[in-house]
């Protein structure tokens, strides 16, 4: 499996800065912070537009690929989180707890830090990084 994706080397803060909505770009500068605390993994740039923590390696049909272990995008429509929520296991009981949020195959969406839990996602970002390095 060869993602096309891959640590680009780019400036986080610069990305972040450059997001246009003003409570996106807020979001997505206390979202860093955020990982970052918990994981203690720095942020990085993989392609142009997510920030990943740390790396794992993913075994697919045609080899390994490296992937990041948890990540975050500021699109438009909402904060799309990677690594914390998977169609393939269970929903994480804390889901329950943190406030207006959707999910998708592989994704948690959050339309806004300030209407969730923030507690409860620090977390969930805790578990799913205890998942992927246990």
């Amino acid at each position: 499996m060869v993602l096309q994706t891959r640590p680009t080397g780019a400036d986080v803060t610069s990305f972040l800065d450059a997001v246009d909505d003003n409570t996106r770009r807020a979001d997505a500068h206390r979202l860093r912070l955020i990982v970052e605390r918990v994981t203690g993994a720095p942020a990085t740039m993989w392609g142009p537009a997510i920030v990943g923590f740390g790396t794992v390696m993913l075994q697919g049909r045609t080899g390994e690929s490296e992937w990041m272990a948890l990540g975050f995008s500021p699109r438009k429509a909402a904060m799309t989180l990677y690594g914390i929520h998977s169609e393939n296991r269970p929903d994480e009981p804390l889901f329950a707890q943190l406030g207006p949020h959707t999910t998708g195959k592989g994704c948690l969406y959050i339309k806004r830090l300030d209407d969730v839990d923030e507690g409860v996602l620090e977390r969930l970002i805790s578990a799913a990084w205890e998942r992927l390095h246990n």
